[in-house]
């Protein structure tokens, strides 16, 4: 982290505004590192406590720069024990989901990161599978464009052998990474055409929305009943979906809602009594839904306001 000598970087009073600037970003490199919103605001604030407690001289040259790197430093060193959590995780572990409208905290999340590509909850599971230096390099240079040597200092090791942990990242995500298609509307087309299907019962209109090799997650984190295991294969999933509605839909208490998640198009519900609730999040390609991404763990879901439904 390199100080230099820029009277007008951090001038006393200043030094919140500087901090404000940065927010959102910080808070996008965060939320992509750790896949989670509450770790993302913990670390956001942990850089704040960081950044406050700096000598006002000599002031560092360029604050983007070193808050970038304290922040990726942090959830570097926090994804270590994350990643130890959610290997005991019950059932599949899937990111924590992001709305496009305003949260329970009031903050839009437009406001902490721009929703695109990299936050698809499909290509979030993949970094997952990522060792924590690998996600590391991979997102501060390959989103966010910061320079080896800067990410070098954020996870203590060489320029080289950043360089080297991207390429080999950047190499498991395109082989691992869904297919999808790059056209919302379409994308939004075949989400809406499995909500009238599910909703109508239509099983074979279902099945002709859902790739032959279709994947469903569940996240329930043990909290609520879920499949511990991927369910797999076209004719599964429709079963599982249609089952899922029937026994736990009461179209008097229970609304569902298109919602932006992670950047497409997905599904939100809840009950009146706030007992049931959760996220869907969909990978389509040529017109059929290749993974189902469902987060029903209550945990996860907390940072979200369902009144707003």
């Amino acid at each position: 982290m390199t100080d230099a000598h820029d009277p007008q970087d951090i001038p006393g009073g200043d030094r919140l505004a500087r901090f404000e600037e940065q927010r959102s970003r910080l808070w996008a490199v965060a939320y992509r590192i750790m896949g989670t919103v509450s770790d993302a605001d913990d670390a956001v604030q942990e850089t704040w406590l960081r950044w406050q407690a700096l000598p006002d001289d000599p002031p560092v040259a360029n604050a983007r720069g070193y808050l970038t790197t304290v922040v990726s430093r942090i959830c570097y060193d926090l994804l270590g024990s994350a990643r130890a959590r959610r290997e005991l995780y019950v059932g599949p572990w899937l990111p924590e989901p992001l709305l496009a409208d305003a949260d329970a905290t009031g903050v839009a999340p437009e406001d902490r990161v721009t929703l695109d590509e990299s936050v698809g909850m499909a290509l979030m599971a993949v970094l997952e599978r990522l060792t924590p230096a690998e996600r590391t390099a991979f997102i501060l240079h390959d989103v966010f464009a910061v320079t080896f040597p800067e990410i070098a200092e954020a996870v203590g090791r060489t320029t080289e052998s950043v360089r080297q942990l991207a390429s080999r990242a950047r190499k498991k995500v395109r082989a691992e990474a869904p297919r999808r298609t790059v056209d919302r509307a379409e994308h939004q087309r075949t989400v809406e055409a499995f909500l009238s299907a599910v909703m109508g019962g239509d099983f074979d209109a279902l099945l002709s929305l859902l790739d032959p090799e279709v994947i469903w997650r569940s996240d329930g984190g043990g909290k609520v009943t879920a499949a511990r295991r991927p369910v797999l294969g076209r004719e599964k999933v429709a079963r599982y979906a249609l089952g899922l509605v029937a026994r736990n839909f009461d179209p008097a208490t229970m609304r569902v809602a298109l919602r932006d998640v992670n950047g497409a198009t997905g599904l939100v519900y809840a009950d009146a009594g706030g007992s049931q609730e959760g996220v869907l999040a969909f990978t389509v390609h040529e017109g059929r839904i290749t993974e189902v991404d469902a987060v029903i763990n209550p945990d996860k879901l907390g940072h979200l306001d369902f009144d707003r439904l």
